[in-house]
């Protein structure tokens, strides 16, 4: 039974081993029969594998290869089961011959193809060969039209690449020295070009390229001209011809201005168009430098409503430069450029520095890369001392501090990273006050091997697609990869060394990481390198490296089979030297540019990113970064001066600055004039014309020195110069033409640039003889002044009358968008000019005047231009007012005027007005008129225009009796000025009994002089009449030491301080006199009696007299009670007497001795001897004293302390003594004179301190009561108060006190008198004045005296009254 299933097994597997062998007999069969289509394919397999053959296999392994195809053949034949008959054989033979010419055409085909990559290689190698540069393509010749951009291409073939430079008519192009993007070049596989944006007529030369390498050099030049619009002279109508073709022109409405934003903020830059832009979306490109904008997360470029637009949302330093908007139009691209300043951010921390700038990473590699970046624009004052580097690993947000660079350096290897992860890098700045904001992050990194595209082959073949083939595929098997080669120092700094070099090759397919030795110089001890992770690069940064040492290093590959031998040592290695920065850049040079900005020019050595530090003498300083040698400094102010200064920014750091430039003013640079416009017919004769035309609206910073005409017959074809010498009207009489022809006209413009653009022709004008009764066109229709809802219009009388005397003139307005001329006015105007007044503001508006006489209304004028209601920001008005020398005078300043303009003065619009009663003074960009003898002739409306600006300089002002009076009245006060009065003439009687004469003024300045006379007679300085002049005080001082009889008279100071002058006189006559004279005398007694007493020591009296005027026979003798003392002493020679009473119990007033003696001098009593402070209330304060027997000025000492602090007398605190006592007197107490006072009584060997509280503790309640109850004014009233004539004035204050104080209203020191007009009411602690219908006599100093048993105090306001429409004084001072 098993044997028969085996047998049936085996039959089974018989049966479908012959089913099998058909099935492929058949499928052969079909493979062997092929189409054209299946053969052309086959072939350009066969040429693919030719090429792989070619380049990877070697013949050996194809012969074994082929070897193996034909034994496979043969084995599938062996397994096939024949069906047991011839039919089977056949099949057999015929697939073997099948298999033969196959493999014969395969050798074929691949043997042509094999041979043809040979030839190709070898035509390869020849052009690779070393040779001399070879134009295969030269440049070829370029006509372009102007605004247009060109492109100069060439092809070159040299080994090695060659040195390409180009030149413009034989001089080198730097693309620096030009604004940025003028000129590109690119070198692309051979392939040269130069591209010329923005071509001008300047552009039109011959460029030349220079090719240079070591075995030879070539030249290929072509020629460029740029051509310009010329009208019907280019040969047709390029205007009409364009705009039907290429649609309408593009006008800019608004100008691009200078944007000044900061860093972490927002800014937007946008300009509007006359009209909307077709697809402006896609057609208007921003650039910065030359470089094309393309929206991103922090930029949006918007065109919107006929405005385009940038916007950057968070600006960054590196978001500064020269933004430039480029429009196609049918003439050339349009465009506008405007400088984008951005200023720091604020730091954190007061003085840190500025953000680091152009954050770059560069060298990426599997795990490091290298990080560069510009130094701060702002130190803020202190220098860099190292940078702080942080990275954000893909878009996580989170930032880490992953290094820190040294100062001086701005380039930093980075190490430690992940290969194929993504990385972000910022710089933050360190100076000794902190660290700064982080800088712009840079762009998402991604670590990768750079060689891995060098590792693989890419072959194209049919179809367009590619196999990408690797070099590891050919190489033999590599298990232990072979050692590095070529380890070098790629890169050498202050801080790092970093270390390269080549892959082991072979190399394998096996990742590979390095293991890196280092060895001092001198030493055989190697040393592995630390490394934190595994070094993948063939590149590695040493960061521990000592300075001043050398080093050699090798390097070992490893795979996962193994380390490979050491690489050769490298060369000694050391640290390399700090950078230094680069010297100040030379020959900064300024120009005028615009109204607005100065261009800069400036040389330096070597190539460094600029940073330009811009200085002015008003606004100080402004920073900015740019990288070319030239730069135009916008935003800066129309008239001012300004002087500049450029640093150079290296890697090392920010140089020293250059020397500043010459100071230059700010102003449009002289540029030839635009084209004249609105040419039109004044009068025509049988064979004249009378022509008239507007002004250039850009005349080129300088005046119009005249203009050049052309005429034109319509039945001629050339155009003919009507003047050969400029004409300095715009308006021309033209004569010899011919009657019943049509002529055209055109004009240039001549200033000191040059001869200007030329003009449009102007409309057809017929030679006919006018003989209408109808007055002629007005002409030169303007406006000036103009402002939000008023202008005023000017116009010219026409040339040709009609039959009568004009009678006046129609004038009407057009709105703009609107065809309906509408009457300005109802009436006819008389004079040529007009204002005009309640316009809307914002619109645009056009006028148009016509003539009138007898016969009707004449021809119109051309329209004026369009004129916008609006205020400028920056219109300029006529100031009036008194200079220095007290004239009346009108200025008008005009910073943006022009060098050559004028300024032209009018009164009433009628002409200039009179030279007798005027005089004009014009200095740089300001007029003034002074009025010589001011009175109501002068009274009207003055104007004034400013001459060849492009923009409508002018202004008016009306001069009304009222202000006149104002002026005059300022002008007498300083052509008279009066030295201000402080305080008249006081006078004060002094300790000794001299008489003090003063007063009190202003301050005065150095040079002031005084004269005081006495009696017509001047008196000077002397020891008996001693005057003092303090002119920082404004204190004059006279002190009479012995006054008498002889000083009654008139005293008379005399002042004078520059023109200002004061006298001030005091008569000490009659009463007054001898009342004074009687105190002095008392006063001067009363001293002496207290020179004479004596007074008590602790060792007893002594007296010592002093004798004078004796003779030798005098006697000098002591006497006690009648009674003559033996102990006395006597000097004859000296005078001086002594007594000394050793033991003194009692001293009484009767007990003194009297003797004839002038002086008597004693000694300080103790101070032990005097009582306890106690406090007293006075009507001034509180009054703090201590009784002694008797106090000597000479030799007791005392000192008072408030809280330990000491007191010196002042305006609130008084000190002093007398005989028996000593006292401190506070006036007017306040809270904080509350606390503990002490007097400190020295005697040399003797001290005692006595204490008082003013707290309130105790027995002290009195100074609390001092505090509270005395008299004192609150609050209420100010300071200064203003009010007008016939106005009622109330004065309030409230005040304080118990009991209630007496209430005394003052008026300049002297009591108020309350009737009529005064009133005084009190209600409870309020008390107000009232004065009714207040006129100028109530102006002064009024003060409200509050007095009772505790204190007194004075609450004092300044009144003042102004008349009707005057402005207060007060008010004045504040403008």
């Amino acid at each position: 039974m098993e044997i028969h299933r085996l047998e049936h097994r085996s039959q089974e597997e018989q049966r479908e081993e012959r089913q099998r062998s058909l099935h492929m007999s058949s499928a052969t069969k079909r493979r062997t029969f092929r189409t054209s289509t299946e053969i052309e394919r086959t072939f350009g397999q066969l040429g693919l594998w030719a090429d792989w053959m070619e380049i990877f296999i070697i013949p050996r392994e194809a012969k074994l290869r082929s070897e193996a195809s034909a034994l496979e053949v043969e084995k599938r034949g062996e397994k096939r089961v024949g069906f047991g008959n011839d039919w089977e054989k056949i099949e057999i033979d015929i697939l073997n011959v099948c298999h033969l010419l196959r493999e014969r055409v395969d050798q074929k085909a691949l043997w042509r193809r094999t041979e043809e990559k040979i030839r190709e290689a070898k035509e390869f190698r020849e052009l690779c060969s070393s040779r001399g540069p070879y134009f295969w393509i030269p440049l070829r010749s370029h006509t372009v039209w102007e605004n247009e951009s060109v492109l100069l291409t060439c092809t070159v073939y040299a080994s090695p690449p060659p040195q390409v430079t180009w030149y413009k008519n034989d001089m080198r192009i730097d693309p620096r020295l030009f604004p940025a993007g003028k000129y590109r070049m690119k070198n692309q596989f051979g392939l040269y070009t130069l591209e010329i944006r923005r071509c001008t007529v300047e552009d039109s030369a011959t460029y030349t390229v220079m090719v240079k390498n070591a075995y030879g050099q070539a030249s290929s030049f072509a020629k460029v001209l740029v051509r310009k619009y010329l009208g019907k002279e280019a040969g047709f109508d390029s205007e009409i011809f364009k705009r039907l073709l290429l649609g309408p022109d593009v006008e800019f409405e608004s100008v691009l201005q200078p944007v000044f934003a900061r860093e972490k903020e927002p800014f937007i830059l946008a300009c509007t168009f006359k009209q909307d832009v077709p697809d402006g979306q896609r057609s208007i490109q921003w650039f910065r430098d030359g470089m094309l904008l393309q929206e991103s997360k922090r930029r949006q470029l918007q065109y919107l409503d006929r405005q385009a637009s940038v916007k950057v949302f968070c600006a960054y330093k590196e978001d500064e430069g020269l933004y430039t908007i480029q429009v196609p139009s049918p003439f050339g691209s349009k465009e506008q450029s405007a400088y984008v300043f951005v200023r720091d951010a604020p730091a954190e921390k007061a003085g840190a520095p500025g953000s680091p700038l152009n954050v770059q990473c560069h060298d990426v590699n599997r795990d490091c890369l290298i990080l560069t970046w510009a130094p701060p624009s702002d130190t803020r004052g202190s220098p860099i001392i190292g940078y702080t580097i942080e990275r954000c690993q893909g878009d996580s947000g989170v930032w880490e501090t992953c290094h820190e660079a040294p100062g001086g350096t701005c380039r930093c290897p980075i190490r430690g990273l992940v290969e194929g992860q993504s990385y972000r890098f910022r710089v933050r700045a360190v100076n000794r006050a902190g660290t700064s904001l982080p800088s712009k992050a840079t762009e998402l990194v991604t670590m990768q091997d750079p060689r891995e595209a060098e590792r693989k082959t890419v072959i194209p073949f049919d179809l367009g697609r590619n196999i990408a083939v690797s070099k590891a595929d050919s190489e033999d098997s590599v298990i232990i990869p072979s050692p590095p080669t070529n380890v070098r120092a790629s890169e050498t700094r202050q801080a790092y060394v970093l270390l390269s070099w080549d892959e082991p090759s072979p190399r394998g397919k096996e990742d590979l990481t390095y293991l890196l030795e280092k060895s001092v110089v001198g030493s055989d001890a190697w040393e592995a390198v630390s490394s934190e992770t595994p070094v993948k690069s063939p590149r590695f940064a040493l960061l521990d490296l000592e300075k001043g040492k050398a080093y050699r290093f090798r390097v070992r590959a490893a795979n996962q089979y193994g380390l490979s031998d050491p690489s050769k040592p490298s060369e000694p290695i050391t640290l390399g030297d700090p950078p230094a920065t680069l010297p100040p850049p030379g020959s900064v040079l300024s120009f005028r540019a615009h109204k607005t900005s100065v261009s800069l020019k400036w040389t330096c050595d070597g190539d460094s990113e600029l940073l330009a530090t811009i200085y002015t003498l008003e606004s100080g300083t402004l920073t900015v970064t740019y990288s070319s040698y030239r730069f135009a400094v916008p935003g800066l102010k129309t008239g001012k001066e300004y002087m500049f200064c450029v640093r150079s920014v290296s890697e090392a750091g920010v140089g020293e600055s250059s020397a500043e430039s010459a100071p230059v003013t700010v102003k449009q640079a002289i540029a030839t004039p635009s084209a004249p416009y609105g040419f039109a017919l004044l009068a025509c004769g049988k064979n004249d014309m009378v022509i008239g035309w507007k002004p250039p609206k850009r005349r080129g910073g300088g005046k119009i020195l005249g203009y050049f005409l052309d005429q034109h017959d319509e039945s001629e074809p050339k155009w003919q110069s009507v003047n050969q010498q400029p004409v300095p009207t715009r308006v021309y009489k033209i004569t010899d033409l011919q009657e019943g022809h049509f002529y055209e006209f055109r004009a240039r413009a001549v200033n000191w640039a040059g001869v200007g653009e030329l003009s449009e022709p102007s409309d057809l004008f017929e030679c006919k003889e006018w003989t209408m009764a109808q007055p002629g066109p007005p002409y030169d229709v303007r406006a000036s002044e103009v402002r939000a809802s008023s202008l005023m219009l000017y116009w010219e009388a026409p040339l040709y009358q009609g039959a009568g005397l004009i009678t006046g003139y129609r004038v009407s307005v057009q709105e703009e968008g609107s065809e309906t001329w509408k009457p300005l006015v109802s009436d006819l105007v008389s004079a040529t000019h007009l204002r005009v007044s309640d316009l809307e503001p914002g619109k645009c508006y056009r006028f148009q005047v016509q003539a009138v006489n007898s016969a009707g209304i004449g021809q119109p004028s051309l329209p004026s231009d369009s004129v916008l209601m609006e205020d400028k920001p920056d219109a300029r008005e006529i100031k009036v007012g008194v200079d220095e020398e007290g004239s009346v005078f009108m200025a008008f300043e005009a910073p943006e005027a022009p060098d050559s303009s004028e300024f032209e003065w009018a009164k009433d619009y009628a002409g200039p007005p009179d030279p007798q009663r005027i005089t004009v003074k014009d200095d740089v960009c300001r007029s003034k008129l002074i009025l010589k003898e001011p009175s109501k002739e002068d009274l009207g409306i003055y104007s004034v225009t400013v001459t060849d600006a492009d923009e409508d300089i002018s202004a008016s002002h009306t001069l009304t009796e009222e202000e006149l009076d104002k002026l005059k009245k300022l002008s007498h006060e300083i052509k008279n000025p009066v030295i201000k009065l402080i305080s008249g003439w006081n006078i004060d009687i002094l300790d000794h009994g001299e008489v003090r004469l003063w007063l009190e003024v202003e301050k005065l300045s150095p040079a002031a002089e005084l004269h005081l006379i006495f009696n017509d007679k001047e008196l000077i300085s002397s020891p008996t009449h001693k005057i003092n002049f303090d002119r920082e005080k404004g204190l004059v001082e006279l002190i009479i030491q012995n006054f008498s009889d002889e000083d009654m008279g008139t005293y008379t100071a005399q002042l004078q301080d520059g023109k200002a002058k004061n006298q001030i006189t005091l008569a000490l006559v009659d009463d007054s006199f001898d009342k004074l004279l009687r105190a002095s005398a008392a006063k001067r007694r009363d001293w002496k009696r207290k020179q004479g007493m004596p007074s008590l020591t602790s060792s007893g009296l002594s007296l010592i007299p002093q004798v004078t005027n004796t003779k030798k026979e005098s006697r000098f003798q002591w006497f006690f009670q009648k009674k003559e003392n033996p102990k006395g002493q006597y000097d004859a020679q000296t005078g001086d007497g002594l007594l000394v009473i050793s033991e003194c119990q009692v001293w009484r007033q009767e007990d003194l001795m009297k003797t004839t003696c002038r002086k008597l001098t004693v000694f300080s009593p103790s101070a032990l001897l005097a009582t306890p402070l106690k406090i007293q209330g006075t009507e001034e304060g509180i009054r703090i004293f201590s009784k002694v027997k008797f106090f000597d000025v000479d030799y007791m000492k005392t000192s008072w302390y408030h809280k330990e602090k000491r007191l010196e007398s002042g305006d609130r605190l008084k000190s002093g003594s007398t005989l028996d006592e000593i006292w401190l007197h506070i006036l007017d107490p306040k809270d904080s004179d509350k606390g503990k006072y002490t007097l400190e009584i020295s005697t040399g060997k003797d001290i005692r301190k006595l204490t008082a509280d003013l707290s309130g503790q105790g027995e002290q309640n009195l100074s609390v009561c001092l505090f509270i109850d005395r008299a004192k004014v609150v609050k209420g009233l100010p300071d200064v108060a203003t009010i007008m004539e016939d106005k009622t004035l109330c004065l309030t204050c409230i005040i304080s006190g118990d009991p209630s104080p007496e209430i005394t209203w003052l008026k300049n020191d002297q009591p108020v008198a309350f009737h009529d007009r005064y009133r005084m009411e009190v209600k409870g602690t309020v008390v107000t004045i009232t004065i009714e219908r207040v006129c100028s006599e109530d102006s002064g100093r009024y003060g409200i005296f509050v007095k009772n048993k505790y204190g007194s105090e004075t609450g004092l306001v300044t009144v003042s009254v102004f008349k009707h429409g005057e402005e207060p004084k007060e008010l004045r001072k504040h403008k």
